[in-house]
């Protein structure tokens, strides 16, 4: 039994299934719906790196480039020691419907190394990285697939990614790698885009619910880039009110709120945010159940599953993370109420503000911030009330909407092809 309930949430067969339900409100026919289904392209790499002691560790890595109709592919770099190909496909799918659904001309991909980035010193990731570039850089180039930072990977990881490929190249193409540190070409406003383009989606949820965001209680699970983010955009757009946020050790929660600088601080400090002066320490199953106005789901996939849906007291949930509710818990979590902004419409931010990156790049003339935020809540209030309005439409749940959005796009040009 348990293998069975670890298929259920495999993360490719739940992509998969969200399409399939998308494709059969569409109509697509049958090789259209096929072809949406598996990735367009993959490539499977052995990296050997010299590690510090001398010794040669050999790493797996991936990068699957999944649909590339409306345009190059785009997608993240992760560094994660449970990575999977499955899970690597998956987030390639979204990643497709994640640029169609915000409407930007790029298709979708995603990258992973199996490692363990804790564990490692920053030579032995350099050494690390640049092995993955010499092996994918055939495949990759701003006509062609551009990666970006994700889990656990950084800007410096892709500074040493873009030289590389220059190297390999003999010339600069800065545009090859998206979240890039400034000096080096990358976009002012990428490091929060993630966190901001959600915050942007919950403000038009609070609008089209009549919920009166300021004060309004929340909870973050998960407290990395994206959920640190969230926590201080969250107070600093909005006023809401986080009462509790967690990491992979734990969580902490206090009625009273929590001060963002100050928990960045402890946790940069002590390498968690448990143990936060003044909060009571919970479980990360604890955080996402409790009474509050907004739910933040910001870590990895899988979190809110038919197990625990009907506990999710939340009436919104902002999916900052990729893939954090499974379908089975979606239908419940509709059925119940709790309006979810779902993930690749939500943290749409990170590859559209990674998208003006690359539009920067290509003419070198760069954007200052106060532009490009504007131009990022343009982008993503437009593509929040497509998704409601299809919602309505379909009286479909949003996640179905999404994808309804997405897949239709991509379709269109995918027949404007003739590739079906």
């Amino acid at each position: 039994m348990p293998s069975e309930s670890k298929e259920k949430l495999n993360p490719f067969h739940i992509a998969q299934q969200q399409l399939d339900e998308a494709a059969e409100v569409l109509k697509l026919d049958a090789g259209m719906h096929e072809l949406l289904r598996w990735p367009i392209r993959e490539l499977t790499v052995t990296l050997p790196v010299k590690m510090d002691d001398g010794t040669t560790k050999v790493f797996r890595g991936f990068r699957v480039q999944y649909n590339d109709a409306r345009g190059p592919t785009k997608g993240g770099l992760r560094f994660h020691p449970d990575e999977t190909i499955d899970t690597v496909r998956a987030l390639a799918a979204w990643m497709t419907w994640k640029c169609a659904v915000v409407d930007i001309p790029l298709g979708g991909s995603k990258g992973g190394i199996i490692c363990n980035p804790k564990e490692m010193s920053q030579g032995e990731l350099e050494r690390l990285s640049r092995a993955y570039i010499r092996q994918v850089g055939r495949i990759i180039g701003l006509e062609m697939d551009v990666p970006a930072p994700d889990v656990y990977t950084n800007p410096q990881i892709m500074a040493w990614m873009a030289d590389e490929f220059a190297f390999l190249k003999g010339y600069n193409e800065f545009g090859v790698i998206t979240g890039k540190p400034i000096p080096m070409g990358g976009s002012a406003g990428r490091g929060d885009a993630t966190a901001r383009g959600g915050i942007f989606t919950l403000r038009e949820a609070g609008k089209v619910l009549g919920i009166d965001l300021k004060g309004a209680t929340t909870a973050i699970q998960g407290y990395g880039n994206a959920g640190s983010f969230g926590h201080a955009l969250g107070d600093e757009l909005l006023g809401l009110k986080i009462v509790a946020v967690s990491d992979s050790r734990g969580g902490i929660y206090t009625e009273d709120g929590l001060d963002c600088e100050k928990v960045v601080a402890h946790k940069k400090k002590t390498g968690s945010v448990i143990g936060f002066p003044g909060a009571k320490d919970i479980t990360n199953e604890e955080l996402l159940e409790l009474d509050v106005t907004v739910l933040m789901p910001a870590a990895l996939e899988n979190v809110i599953t038919a197990e625990n849906a009907e506990n999710i007291k939340a009436k919104i949930s902002v999916e900052l993370a990729n893939g954090p509710t499974t379908p089975e818990a979606d239908q419940i979590l509709h059925k119940n109420g709790v309006y979810v902004i779902p993930d690749f419409l939500c943290n749409a931010g990170g590859v559209t503000v990674s998208y003006f990156e690359m539009v920067q790049n290509a003419y070198d003339y760069y954007w200052p911030l106060d532009l490009v935020h504007e131009r990022l809540d343009a982008k993503m209030t437009a593509a929040f009330h497509t998704v409601h309005d299809a919602a309505q439409k379909h009286k479909a749940h949003n996640r179905l909407a999404a994808y309804l959005v997405a897949v239709e796009r991509v379709a269109e040009v995918v027949r404007l092809r003739g590739w079906a």
